[in-house]
């Protein structure tokens, strides 16, 4: 099985590397902050929007950093689509 990390170390990451965060993909980024999983949920909202959003407002955010980390956004949605009702397992590095 696939293991991935959770969105809030993934939205630090992001956060550490883009200067000047797009106001469009901001408010993503913060909900972003505060989840663990892509089957989690921020208010009415669920991981798997959030991050699609994000995705869709973050293409001016360049570099070798945001190729990875949006690689690793996809393959984590890819990984949600293909397998609906799993529960991803994390590396959790604190």
């Amino acid at each position: 099985m696939k293991t991935f990390r959770p969105l809030s170390e993934i939205a630090m990451d992001i956060s550490m590397d883009w200067e000047n965060v797009s106001p469009y993909a901001a408010p993503y980024l913060t909900a972003m902050h505060t989840l663990n999983s892509i089957y989690d949920a921020y208010y009415m909202d669920d991981a798997e929007s959030i991050v699609i959003y994000f995705l869709g407002n973050a293409t001016s955010w360049k570099g070798e950093t945001a190729r990875a980390v949006k690689k690793e956004l996809k393959e984590m949605l890819d990984h949600k689509r293909k397998n609906p009702g799993s529960v991803l397992r994390h590396i959790y590095l604190y």
